[in-house]
């Protein structure tokens, strides 16, 4: 599936990614994930301290399939940390266990290292 740079969708989501330095597009909210791979997510990113917009795909559902095509990838969550698409719960949870997403929002001016 291909989307189209000119639809709202697009704009909206291209916006949003450059509007916030981290951007998780979730199932459900910061506060009330609705599948347990946002969860996870948003679990990460607090125990890094990490400030970041939640934008809930349930809402709207050209947004939920818009965003898998804007990256061309098929699941939700999706992180992205300023303007770079990271990937999905099962890479933020490696990236963390590893130390590298802490290592990578330090480097992008995120968090204090």
């Amino acid at each position: 599936m291909s989307l189209d740079p000119d639809s709202e969708v697009h704009q909206f989501i291209d916006a949003t990614v450059k509007n916030n330095p981290v951007v998780l597009f979730m199932k459900g909210t910061p506060d009330a994930p609705r599948c347990g791979f946002s969860s996870l997510a948003v679990q990460v990113l607090d125990r890094l301290g990490v400030e970041f917009a939640g934008v809930d795909v349930l809402q709207d559902n050209d947004l939920r399939e818009g965003i898998k095509a804007y990256t061309d990838w098929p699941t939700i969550p999706q992180l992205y940390i300023k303007e770079e698409f990271v990937g999905g719960s099962d890479i933020i949870r490696e990236l963390f266990q590893s130390g590298e997403l802490k290592t990578l929002l330090a480097e992008k001016g995120v968090i204090d290292a």
